[in-house]
This record gives structure tokens, sequence and C-alpha cells, in this order.
């Protein structure tokens, strides 16, 4: 994965000014232990690519009544990945899923919160309208980011796009109190390549929701947001292949910032639900 540069005056961690926020009280540096089914996942190591489909099965496979691999990674022959992460949610709620992606992306010290050991900076690159709520705070918008996947620092550009752009149209996304799915494109935010895709399908079950996480990065997916982009990624095709240690930081970073998530979102949605 290619590593960005850091850039001065953004920072890991909490200081003064950050402390000094109102929300500061659900900053919580200490991350739980990996889950024993993602321990699990790493162990195993890299799965055939029939376990996890590719962006054109997910509809089917997070939706369907199939069997589904919860944990786990791919690497594909055109030198992509898939990944795969499952979070349970205790006391959480879809539509405060879609309240927090909406809420977190104006403040670093927002977006620390999420995972304090590796997010550094947020920014949206197109502010969302000023009376928007849930879903359509977020829906249309880029954030732009700095953490860290594993050691590498890297600087991304993150698209939230409607879920049914990418075939999601199960009828239970209509009813936020059950179900909702956030859908981005990933893009790079030092170039104007994009890599890949994620959804966050969150299902309500009884005492909170269950979240399962989907990546497809790399190989076919890679693409270019303008001219130049285009010309760069046909060249990043060919040098760029992702590793069974990308996949790995991937799965890692996913299982750690979506239960650090839940175990506050709840108090934090109490209090700061009505902000925008």
């Amino acid at each position: 994965m290619k590593a960005s540069k850091p850039i001065a005056g953004r920072y890991l961690g909490y200081r003064a000014a950050d402390e000094a926020q109102p929300f500061a009280r659900f900053y919580d540096p200490a991350l739980a232990p990996l889950a024993p089914h993602i321990c699990a996942a790493l162990d195993r190591g890299g799965v055939p690519d029939i376990l996890l489909p590719d962006l054109e099965g997910a509809p089917g496979n997070l939706f369907g009544g199939d069997a589904v691999l919860e944990d786990g990674f791919v690497l594909t022959r055109d030198g992509g990945m898939r990944v795969s992460v499952r979070t349970d949610m205790p006391g959480v709620t879809p539509a405060m899923l879609d309240w927090w992606f909406g809420w977190h992306g104006d403040a670093a010290a927002k977006y620390k919160l999420w995972h304090p050991q590796a997010h550094v900076h947020v920014a949206w690159h197109d502010a969302p309208p000023a009376d928007s709520r849930g879903r359509a705070r977020y829906v249309g918008r880029t954030s732009l980011v700095d953490e860290y996947i594993g050691s590498d620092l890297v600087r991304g550009a993150i698209r939230f796009v409607a879920p049914a752009s990418l075939g999601f149209t199960d009828p239970s996304l209509d009813d936020d109190q059950m179900a909702t799915i956030i859908c981005a494109r990933l893009g790079l935010g030092d170039a104007p390549i994009d890599i890949g895709y994620l959804a966050h399908h969150v299902r309500a079950v009884p005492g909170g929701s269950e979240m399962r996480s989907r990546f497809w990065m790399g190989g076919r997916h890679v693409g270019g947001r303008n001219m130049i982009g285009n010309l760069a990624a046909v060249v990043a095709k060919r040098v760029f292949g992702l590793t069974e240690s990308d996949a790995r930081a991937v799965l890692v970073h996913c299982a750690q910032e979506m239960p650090h998530l839940a175990a506050f979102l709840p108090a934090l949605h109490a209090a700061f639900g009505d902000e925008r």
C-alpha cells in the first residue's frame, strides 16, 4: 500500500485543544484486544476467492440466504484484494451509524475518537448542507483522511455513494432503524486515483446491531478521477500489487476501529445526536 508523507501540524492522539472539546470525554486511547473470530481469520490466512465474492456478488452475499464467510481476506490474480470483517455492536442502532458518518467528518478530534492509535486528520472536501441529516449528510460527500493502516500513513479520499449505485437495493434499507449500508469509493488523497470500494452493512439484531464490512481494493478496481489519473492508474496497476500484509493490515484496522466505535457510540449519540 502506498504510504504518504506526514503533514506538519497533524498528529496522532489528543493535545490540549482536543481535550477542550465537549466530546473529549469519549476519547479513550486504549483499544480492546482483537475478537477471537478475527484472530482465527488471521491465523487461517487467505481463503479461496469463491468464499468472498467481488463487488458484483456483494448484494446477494450480504442480503441472500446462503452461508457467508464473515471474516477473512482474498488476494486476487489481478493484484487486488478482498477483505471481510464482522463486528458486534451492542446498544447501537443502524441509524446511529448513519449519524456518525455525517457527524465526525468536520474535525480531527472527532475522527480520533474512532481509532485513537491510527486516525490523524479528517476534513470534508465538500461540506454537507447545513440542514441535512442521516444518510443525506454524507452520501455524495468526500471525506479526506490521514490514517495509519498498519505502520503506513495513508492519505485517502473516501467518496460516499448511494447504496443503489453499487446494487444494494434490499427493502430492509428503507428503515434506518432496521438496517443501513455505508458505501464509498476509496481513493488516494495525494493523486487523482481511486483504488477500490467499501461497504459497511449494519443490521439490527437483539441487543444492538451487527456490522458486516467488505473491502474490494486494487486490481480491476483501480481507476483515475481525471485524465491524468487515468494515465497514472494504468502505471499503478502494473507496478503496485497488494500483498497479504496489506490485506491483514486492513482487516486488523477495521476489526479495531469498529468495536472501539461501538463501545462509546450509544452514549455519544445520546449526548450529541441532535448535532449535525
